[in-house]
């Protein structure tokens, strides 16, 4: 008989958490709010108009915004891509250079990828060999003709944080529209929109114990931040995202949101310990070193380079730990990570380089077994 995985991949997806589910559950049966939140003219659609309103605020609530300036997408994915692509084609009068980096999300490098293709400039940063952006290589690299920068707030890989309030400061001084790719921040770490100069900041919901296939984007009003939709084809959304919204996703997203606004400050810092009880017990086993800055880094994503071991064999080794290698979306490929690659790192050392990613549910006995497993690979 196998063992139970012990599931270290919570940077990939999170489970939802039971409360999440019965409160999406409650919307989709017929003695439930299963209603179309557009169908306004009879009860079942007032309902939940009324629980797409709640769920609205309580996201707004965690990051400190006007629910009306949240807009409900597929997830992040999505929000990405309508910020990125929205911004590009509604200003391409104005300018059409864009700044990013090279260690973003592949939603972010491919959109941009995308709209070089549409006769757009894009500059992608190169992040110091600790993950992180230099502000003085980012404010260079503003034109008259930039009209975005996208930088992500905590990266998906390597857990780095970037300064993305002293970023807003300087592109708000140049007048240029800041997208953030948050999608491993929200509940993770303090968001205060009000006080951040942000102009755009996508979420998603299953990356904090809320449903798949839906997320947020923030659009931001001071200043006034216009976007070209993606899609046609009604008026929900503003317009800006038609189609018939998701009641039960919708509400799983708000209820994970409010959880997380209970559960943050404690979760963080139970979670954090355990990163550190992790990297103590395999720090000192031949060739192991750690990738991205120290300190700067979210309480769960721990990256960890095993030099000179072979890839297939240690993860062989490793089978009982859920964990991944690089990104969730770029399963499939044999190409170390790009974001490692970024940093400075060889093929050799991404290659052999993992990604444990910590949770809800993580109990200070798996990291103990986790230890033990790895300190038995070197055996």
């Amino acid at each position: 008989m196998t063992s139970k995985p012990i599931y270290l991949d919570y940077a990939a997806t999170t489970p939802a958490d039971e409360r999440v589910i019965a409160k999406m559950q409650s919307c989709l049966s017929l003695e439930g709010d299963f209603g179309n939140p557009a169908s306004a003219t009879h009860e079942f659609g007032l309902k939940a108009k009324a629980l797409v309103g709640e769920a609205r605020e309580q996201v707004a609530r965690l990051i400190q915004v006007e629910p009306r300036c949240l807009l409900w997408t597929s997830g992040a994915t999505e929000a990405n891509n309508l910020a990125i692509q929205g911004v590009a084609k509604y200003y391409q009068q104005k300018g059409k250079h864009i700044v990013t980096s090279q260690s973003e999300h592949n939603s972010v490098l491919d959109t941009c990828r995308f709209l070089e293709g549409q006769g757009f400039e894009v500059s992608y940063l190169k992040p110091n060999a600790d993950g992180r952006i230099d502000l003085k290589t980012l404010d260079a690299a503003l034109r008259t003709d930039t009209i975005l920068v996208s930088i992500m707030h905590v990266n998906n890989e390597t857990g780095i944080i970037q300064d993305i309030e002293a970023i807003g400061k300087i592109t708000r001084e140049r007048e240029i529209f800041f997208h953030v790719d948050a999608v491993q921040s929200l509940g993770k770490l303090p968001i205060n929109l009000k006080t951040l100069a942000v102009d755009l900041m996508s979420f998603s919901a299953h990356k904090i114990y809320g449903p798949k296939g839906i997320g947020a984007l923030y659009i931001g009003n001071w200043p006034r931040v216009r976007l070209q939709p993606l899609m046609y084809g009604g008026g929900q959304e503003r317009a800006l995202r038609p189609g018939t919204l998701p009641t039960h996703q919708i509400v799983g997203m708000g209820e994970a949101c409010h959880m997380a606004a209970e559960v943050m400050s404690d979760e963080i810092s139970r979670i954090q310990k355990l990163r550190k009880q992790l990297w103590q017990g395999i720090q000192g086993l031949a060739g192991v070193s750690l990738n991205g800055h120290p300190e700067y880094r979210t309480a769960g994503i721990l990256n960890v380079c095993f030099n000179q071991r072979d890839r297939k064999t240690l993860l062989a080794q490793l089978s009982t730990l859920a964990l991944s290698t690089a990104s969730a979306c770029n399963v499939g490929t044999e190409e170390p990570s790009h974001i490692l690659k970024a940093m400075g790192l060889s093929d050799e050392a991404a290659n052999c380089s993992i990604r444990f990613s910590i949770g809800r549910y993580t109990t200070e006995q798996e990291i103990e077994q986790a230890i033990q497993i790895i300190q038995g690979a070197y055996q």
